[in-house]
């Protein structure tokens, strides 16, 4: 027995999510028929074409993106999910992730961007997402099944949750890292705000961001498997059901298609947003290099 009186903390937030629950019913009952809307209509589009047409478009895109040798491995290890029948449920998880990220980086690259502006919204912002890091992924399951029932919604917007975390920290670290001397230099050429953040700031912070967004992919295809547990739906389900069995074939087949979407998203998104050395970030760089250059030459030789 300890000595402290209980404060009932969790109490107090189960009885704000039945609040949530019994007041906003309809909105809830909206927000989810949107995400299974949306997971299920890019399923079925990626679905819609028959499996070597689409298997084409993925080598393909790898091959443009990266190299033909990574082109090689798509083509192996797609068809490789097909030959062990995981195609169907690789494509709704692909669907799942797609539509979280989505989602996740629409709302974690504006947030980022304040934050990096911000030092008040940074502040408030930090430990927000700390919770969300190292809160475990199962306990988001219990709050949304309750909100959204059994099914694909609940699996989504756990993800969401889940992964946005990244998106937010690196967009910030991303804009925060930019030279100084050369958002001033933008300043200076009568850049707006807005110029500098689309010419300058985010064109070199690309990278970070980049790999903010590699991040929250990898973090929502590890939550989409988890969501199999309320119906996500995927190979989540295909996980699932080889622990319900104790079917070690599915589980690792299952495993497989999930390292293989893994590995090529992850080869996708790194190749995505390197810095193109256009816009007003290049007029800046550009005329503080010809302005370098004036001044050398302007000291005589004897005095440098």
């Amino acid at each position: 027995m300890t000595p402290l009186p209980r404060i009932p903390i969790g109490d107090v937030v189960a009885d704000g999510v039945d609040w949530v629950k019994e007041n906003l019913e309809g909105p809830l009952d909206a927000v989810a028929e949107f995400l299974s809307f949306l997971v299920e209509g890019l399923a079925g589009l990626l679905l819609l074409l028959p499996m070597l047409v689409t298997v084409a478009v993925f080598t393909l895109l790898a091959f443009v993106l990266r190299s033909w040798l990574f082109a090689i491995v798509t083509l192996v290890s797609m068809l490789l999910i097909g030959s062990m029948e995981m195609w169907e449920p690789a494509m709704e998880t692909l669907s799942l992730v797609l539509v979280a990220t989505v989602i996740a980086l629409v709302i974690g690259i504006p947030v980022g961007i304040l934050a990096a502006r911000n030092d008040a919204v940074s502040a408030v912002v930090r430990p927000v997402l700390d919770f969300m890091q190292t809160m475990p992924g199962f306990v988001y399951l219990v709050p949304v099944v309750i909100f959204f029932g059994i099914g694909v919604a609940p699996g989504v917007f756990a993800t969401i949750i889940f992964a946005l975390a990244p998106g937010v920290r690196l967009t910030e670290l991303a804009i925060r890292q930019v030279d100084k001397e050369t958002v001033e230099a933008g300043e200076a050429f009568g850049g707006t705000p807005g110029q500098i953040l689309r010419g300058i700031q985010l064109p070199l912070g690309m990278p970070t961001i980049m790999a903010g967004v590699n991040q929250v992919i990898m973090l929502a295809l590890s939550m989409a498997v988890i969501a199999g547990l309320v119906g996500g739906g995927g190979l989540g389900d295909e996980v699932v059901q080889s622990i319900a069995r104790i079917d070690v074939a599915q589980g690792f087949e299952a495993g497989l298609a999930v390292v293989i979407l893994a590995i090529f998203l992850d080869r996708i998104t790194s190749a995505i947003g390197q810095p193109t050395g256009r816009s007003l970030r290049d007029i800046v760089l550009r005329r503080r290099a010809e302005n370098h250059g004036r001044a050398r030459r302007a000291v005589p030789a004897g005095a440098r």
